[in-house]
């Protein structure tokens, strides 16, 4: 087998430029070690892929080595291989590496046909990438001559991935105006497709493109996000870039670790303190562990129990799930009684021990609960480092352990948290949020509704749950209360009242499972109760294993918010790979003290939000009110207005080849796959729920909580000349605070030189801007103004920046630079030959392939290559 050479335990979560990550990558002597790349289980076995991975990143590591001035390689991989593979000896089980923080997931599109390779982002320039996607197919080189060899095209994501850089090619606009010329946005390659050595990265020969050879005025995302910077200079201010230096000698060849997931393991440890008997916290407990050993846990998998007070005690040995009953069995293994001190190691060794007894303790996981402050826990990390555990923390109400954050950190296991407002149901939503990171997305359970009502006398509490087509196995609804049962009644969406609700008075709750699989439709609910907190809670799995249901993730840009650095919260919803765009999504925002912030997440590429229409949805939060944690959860709804996209936007995706030379003759590849809105398709009504994690804020100042917060980044900011030398100008608005409330004023400036406008704004012509009065936070601005004080003749380039100002006089960034040019095309264009000059517009009816023949003629002597850009 080829271990993980100097394999070390990674305890340490890798944060680069501020942005929280899973990631298990750690840079060491200039290699990057703890990559994962993961297999997806639905992808059909096949040893071969193996094998292509491997030599992806063998080819890989020295393309980077000489693209970075020798100072990075690949130094070790760990593969994921999916359970339902067969086994082999070389094959060990996994520690901490899951699919869910794997860096490169390799995966079939849906629906199939689009084998580009590209990363998520969703953070600013600078900030590391979610994860690269690869298909089979791209990795079997049958996408070879479409993006060029797999280990270019994987050193092109890296990039992304690791060092926050952007495109420096546009896909969309292949050419720009410069002083009245059109002028090609995407340099061509220079050489022809056998000539290894000259091939290029964002649009640069062989090294990453610097300030010497970066253009600055091209419209693309990576001048759009990271301020006319270059790759290599963003490269360059990494924290990667600073703490290397250049090698001088080759480095060693990439080793490789192959792990196969197996079976789920799962120890709770619930704290039975004396802590635990104030405001119903224990019953709370146990209401949301049934729901984790009724639904959330997975069929097959294998699960002990652990209580803990001042010491540790065994409720019960690892049990694999196989039926009801075996749920049954542990549900009835919970604690019933509240007493004595808090001993969070002694919980902990007790679930080393328990799993020990079965199988090795790496890669197994430990949800861990407590409400209780305990000032030993440090002296358990170096056992809990040891064990290769995960460790899931939920801590219940103000006073739990400070250090739980570190167990999951070092461990790679999440963090949530859950006040005493039992009507916020979030201890329910800690414990619907554990699904597998490893398993089928068919297998997951998929939380579609969690509410709660504190009723007064004799009150209903009614409502609806959508159960859409592409969920519905395993239906749960789950009611609970903390005093007296309710008048329960539910009815399908043909009116059908649904009997057979089994009721825990002694757990103060109620469950429904739906058999087989639930009617789509309109689920109906009516609560009544008296002078008591109620909550509902409902889940589901995948209808089918060949339907993908809709999902939604979300996490916090950071796992730490420093006033009055703000915290910026996304939610990503998808159709299997597809995103779904138009949506309703809000986001509860709960301190510490139980105050609960509702924010409206956006998709409309502008605030804290990266990129329109892509199924993130994101938001600014500044609403601090104290120290300490706070909890988020997400509620999304599609309505007859959501729609999925049926081909993923790619934000960052290495650059589709047109064509080749070989022996002097142009060879075009077909086009690449349409992804306009045309190919959105309805989607039918859903409702989703999703916890997404916590986090801590410090430094919080007490009431009255000073306005330090400025309006956020103008980065949608678009110019257009509009009759006689009229500039029309739109963008979206920004808030007072980020993306809140309503800004004071814009501060517009114009200058002819881009840099200029970017270094020196505060020197360039300012625009008259007095009738321009700021809308509400995320409005859309139009103004048009005339340039004064300025040369525009024809053939002029004028560059437009924005700055926001708020009623503290705090300034916004400057925003994205805007340009317009003078530039009037003769009626008719010449047809194009050598050295003669076109205008093609954006989004032209013509063809990619009359495209790119324009463009041979156009380069001449040029030649279109296999390459990276």
């Amino acid at each position: 087998m080829e271990s993980l050479k100097g394999s070390v335990f990674l305890v340490i979560l890798h944060l680069l430029g501020g942005a929280l990550s899973s990631s298990l990558i750690q840079l060491n002597n200039n290699g990057y070690e703890g990559i994962v790349i993961g297999i997806d289980p639905s992808v059909p076995e096949d040893e071969a892929l193996i094998q292509q991975i491997k030599d992806m990143v063998t080819q890989a590591s020295p393309y980077l080595f000489e693209a970075t001035g020798k100072r990075f390689y690949f130094k070790n991989v760990a593969i994921l291989i999916p359970e339902n593979w067969k086994t082999k000896p070389d094959y060990v089980r996994p520690k901490l590496e899951t699919l869910k923080n794997a860096d490169v997931l390799v995966a079939e599109t849906s629906p199939p046909g689009n084998d580009q390779p590209y990363t998520e982002q969703v953070g600013k320039c600078g900030e590391m990438g979610d994860r690269i996607h690869l298909t089979p197919n791209f990795l079997a080189g049958k996408k070879l001559l479409q993006y060029g060899p797999q280990g270019r095209a994987f050193v092109h994501e890296w990039a992304h991935l690791r060092w926050g850089v952007f495109d420096e090619y546009n896909n969309d606009q292949k050419f720009y105006l410069s002083k009245g010329k059109p002028t090609p946005v995407n340099p061509p390659n220079t050489k022809d497709m056998n000539n290894e050595e000259k091939k290029i990265i964002c649009g640069c020969i062989v090294e990453f493109c610097t300030e010497k050879n970066h253009n600055a005025e091209a419209p693309n995302l990576q001048n759009q996000r990271c301020n006319l910077r270059s790759t290599w200079e963003v490269i360059r201010d990494s924290e990667d870039f600073k703490k290397t230096t250049p090698m001088s000698t080759q480095p060693p060849m990439p080793t490789f670790s192959l792990l196969q997931i197996g079976k789920r393991i799962v120890c709770l440890v619930l704290d039975k303190s004396g802590s635990m008997s104030s405001g119903n916290r224990l019953n709370r407990m146990n209401q949301a562990g049934k729901l984790f050993l009724l639904q959330t846990v997975e069929l097959g998998s294998w699960v002990g129990m652990v209580m803990f007070d001042g010491a540790a005690y065994i409720q019960s040995e690892l049990r694999q799930i196989n039926s009801g009953t075996d749920r049954d069995a542990l549900t009835r293994s919970l604690p019933t009684v509240a007493a004595g001190g808090t001993s969070i190691c002694s919980g902990l060794r007790s679930a080393f021990t328990v799993i020990r007894k079965k199988y090795p303790t790496h890669g197994s996981e430990i949800v861990l609960l407590t409400d209780g402050e305990d000032n030993t826990i440090s002296g358990c990390f170096n056992e809990v480092k040891q064990s290769g555990a995960i460790i899931h923390t939920i801590a219940l109400g103000p006073s739990a352990a400070k250090e739980l954050e570190q167990l999951s950190k070092m461990t790679g296991g999440s963090q949530t948290s859950a006040s005493d407002q039992a009507q916020n149901n979030g201890l329910i939503d800690a414990f619907a949020a554990l699904a597998s990171g490893n398993g089928a997305l068919s297998q997951r359970s998929i939380q579609l509704e969690s509410k709660g009502f504190a009723l007064q006398s004799s009150q209903w509490m009614n409502g609806t749950v959508i159960v859409d087509s592409t969920v519905g196995k395993d239906t749960l609804f789950l009611i609970t209360w903390t005093t007296q049962p309710p008048q329960i009644f539910l009815w399908d969406p043909s009116g059908k009242k649904q009997d057979g609700l089994v009721v825990d008075r002694n757990t103060k709750m109620a469950y429904l499972e739906i058999p087989g699989t639930a009617m789509v439709g309109v689920w109906k609910y009516s609560l009544q109760a008296s002078s008591q907190t109620l909550t509902l809670t409902v889940t589901s799995r995948a209808s089918s294993a060949t339907l993908p249901p809709i999902t939604v993730t979300s996490k916090m840009n950071k796992d730490t918010g420093k006033f009055p650095s703000p915290m910026v919260v996304y939610a990503n919803i998808r159709h299997g790979a597809s995103p779904v765009i138009r949506a309703r999504v809000t986001a509860l925002i709960e301190s510490v003290n139980g105050k609960t912030v509702t924010l409206e997440l956006l998709d409309n590429g502008a605030g804290a939000d990266a990129t329109k229409d892509d199924g993130v949805y994101s938001r600014y939060f500044t609403a601090y009110d104290a120290n300490g944690r706070y909890s988020v959860k997400i509620r999304a709804l599609g309505g007859t207005n959501a729609a999925t996209q049926r081909a993923t936007p790619q934000q960052s995706g290495v650059m589709y080849i047109p064509g080749w030379i070989e022996n002097g003759e142009i060879k075009w590849n077909p086009p690449p796959p349409e992804t306009n809105n045309e190919l959105q398709v309805k989607q039918v009504c859903f409702s989703r729920t999703s916890s997404g994690g916590s986090f801590v804020a410090s430094s919080v100042p007490k009431a009255p909580i000073p306005d330090l917060f400025p309006p956020c980044q103008i980065t949608d900011l678009k110019a257009k000349i509009q009759g006689d030398n009229l500039i029309n100008l739109t963008w979206t608005a920004p808030g007072d605070d980020y993306d809140h409330g309503r800004a004071y004023k814009y501060i517009i400036r114009i200058s002819a030189s881009i840099l200029d406008l970017r270094d020196k704004f505060n020197d360039s012509v300012q625009v008259n801007t007095t009738d321009l009065i700021p809308k509400e936070a995320n409005s859309e601005e139009v103004f048009v103004f005339q340039p004064e004080n300025t040369a525009f003749a024809n053939n002029t380039d004028l560059f437009i920046a924005i700055q926001a100002v708020d009623k503290a006089n705090l300034k916004s960034e400057i925003s994205n630079i805007a340009r317009v040019s003078l530039f009037i095309p003769p009626p008719e264009s010449p047809s194009p030959t050598k050295n003669s000059t076109i205008c093609l517009e954006v989004n032209s009816s013509i063809s990619g392939l009359q495209f790119f023949k324009i463009m041979w003629k156009w380069f001449g002597e040029m030649q279109v290559s296999l390459g990276l850009h």
